[in-house]
């Protein structure tokens, strides 16, 4: 165990801790909205950092570098996706999101749904589904936390897994999404840091890309293929359109993320916040996949390819750069753990238990639910990840293609498609979920060569449109929601008295429960 990299990440650990205090201070917890949503006052480039690093994930420096190091060069599909998702995110939902959110009160991205599409329905079968999916997500983080902190710092890894699920409790619990997004911020920035040290550390080693491309290609040349180590996807034009789709247009569907555009502080921060996404994309996107196919020549031997670029960072850099590499690599998971965490919290307090359980709840005890819910789930995740530890890249893949598949349509055609309506998003949903779930589950990316995200998402389209417009007569958009909508269109600020729609509709929920619980 080294006590440098021990020191370094305890730094890191207290610096985390320390934003969490600081948006408890600021009143971050004391109200739904500044809890949920930080009052709706993000500037554009946290947006854009808490966006791209929550979408990261572990996943960047397990499953990419893994991906890398046993398919090669096939890789890049899933990069050259990534790349662009941020400002395809921010310029399809950013701006009309943001507007149409705050007009109809909405805390949650669920809750979004159910005042777009209004109905009981699609907030419980949207708030399950997302309760279980981002549950499955954060356990991916939280293996991914404790394998890396096992490996740098030689401590067990059931001993490394808590001291990482205590500090992203810590400071989730503690100021909501203001700790969340601020984090993230000096999150992505240690991941950028990070990723290029280490890159530029291994081209060193392996005497540049071009003498490492000819060294791959005297091992394997199908390695320097994007059609995978023994073309084994060549031709496979199913998967790998899913692969380009899943971290581009897939980010959409994904309740975690998407929230971002309902806290920015003005509408038109999501163009801004798209050049910032895209700007750290280009630069942190690529390395991961790139590390994880010269691992192939570093470290040919290695039995695990989800530690590939833990296995280089410990292997080639000086003991106190290894502590800044370890603390990028876990800004990764902890900028995405939290950020599911909370949101799961607050889907299951809001959508589920205040929304169908006990509608009289006031905002304080609200957000006591919501932070409760965040613990009993950080603790069952962290539970489970101490005896089965399943494949990282597996988890993500899967539940983002799940989520992508049954929400995409309907968070898209909610600002876009002034006839989507109930029905259609009801069973857009649950179309996308089943279809992406089960062709996971039965193997038929195998048998058709068609990526799960993509045969998920084509059918969840396509329910949407035909289920929307077969059913146009009778369940018509309301009014008030076109109105809304026309209100998005408008290149113009909120209006003041649309701006307080939310606090008129928290303060009339008030007043009705105030007035039902008085005696008659």
């Amino acid at each position: 165990m080294n006590s440098t990299v021990l020191l370094f990440l305890a730094l890191y650990f207290l610096a985390m801790l320390a934003v969490g205090i600081v948006a408890m201070r600021r009143g971050g917890s004391n109200s739904m909205e500044g809890y949920y949503l930080s009052g709706r006052n993000v500037g554009p480039l946290v947006t854009a950092m808490t966006m791209q690093s929550t979408s990261m994930s572990g996943y960047m420096f397990l499953g990419a570098g893994s991906l890398g190091y046993t398919q090669g060069y096939y890789g890049f599909w899933y990069a050259a996706g990534d790349i662009g998702g941020g400002v395809v995110n921010l310029s399809v939902l950013g701006r009309r999101m943001r507007k149409l959110s705050q007009i109809m009160g909405a805390l949650t991205s669920i809750e979004y749904l159910e005042k777009r599409y209004p109905s009981k329905w699609v907030r419980l079968i949207s708030a399950l589904l997302s309760v279980f999916l981002l549950g499955a997500y954060v356990l991916a983080q939280f293996i991914a936390g404790g394998k890396g902190l096992e490996m740098v710092t030689g401590l067990p890894y059931e001993v490394s897994l808590l001291i990482a699920v205590a500090v992203i409790l810590a400071y989730t619990l503690m100021g909501g999404y203001g700790a969340v997004a601020y984090t993230d911020l000096l999150q992505s920035l240690v991941m950028l840091v990070g990723i290029v040290w280490i890159l530029f550390a291994t081209l060193q080693e392996v005497g540049g890309l071009t003498a490492a491309n000819e060294a791959l290609a005297t091992l394997d040349p199908t390695l320097l293929s994007v059609w995978g180590r023994g073309l084994a996807y060549e031709g496979q034009w199913g998967i790998v359109l899913g692969a380009l789709l899943i971290f581009s247009i897939g980010y959409m569907g994904w309740p975690h993320v998407v929230t971002r555009h309902m806290a920015m502080r003005n509408p038109f921060h999501a163009r801004r916040a798209g050049v910032y996404s895209t700007l750290w994309n280009l630069v942190f996107v690529s390395a991961p996949y790139i590390l994880g196919t010269l691992a192939i020549l570093v470290l040919p031997d290695l039995d695990d390819p989800e530690q590939a670029i833990f296995a280089l960072a410990q292997s080639l850099l000086p003991a106190a750069v290894v502590g800044i590499v370890m603390a990028a690599i876990m800004a990764a998971i902890m900028s995405t753990a939290d950020s599911i965490l909370l949101q799961t919290g607050s889907i299951a307090a809001r959508d589920l238990y205040e929304r169908f359980i006990n509608p009289r709840m006031e905002e304080k005890q609200m957000v006591r639910v919501s932070q409760l819910i965040v613990l009993l789930l950080g603790m069952a995740c962290a539970l489970i990840a101490l005896f089965e530890p399943p494949a990282v890249f597996s988890i993500v893949v899967f539940t983002t293609s799940v989520l992508g598949s049954a929400f995409l349509p309907a968070y898209v055609a909610a600002v876009w498609w002034k006839k989507a309506n109930t029905p259609g998003a009801l069973a857009s949903i649950v179309v996308g979920a089943v279809v992406a779930f089960l062709w996971k589950y039965l193997g038929l990316e195998g048998a058709t060569e068609i990526h799960p995200m993509l045969a998920g998402l084509v059918l969840s389209s396509v329910t949407m449109v035909t289920i929307s417009l077969a059913t146009q007569r009778r369940h018509p958009v309301p009014e008030h929601i076109l109105r809304a909508m026309e209100e998005t269109e408008e290149l113009r600020p909120l209006p003041r008295s649309l701006a307080s729609r939310q606090s008129f509709e928290m303060a009339h929920e008030a007043l009705t429960l105030k007035s039902a619980e008085r005696p008659t």
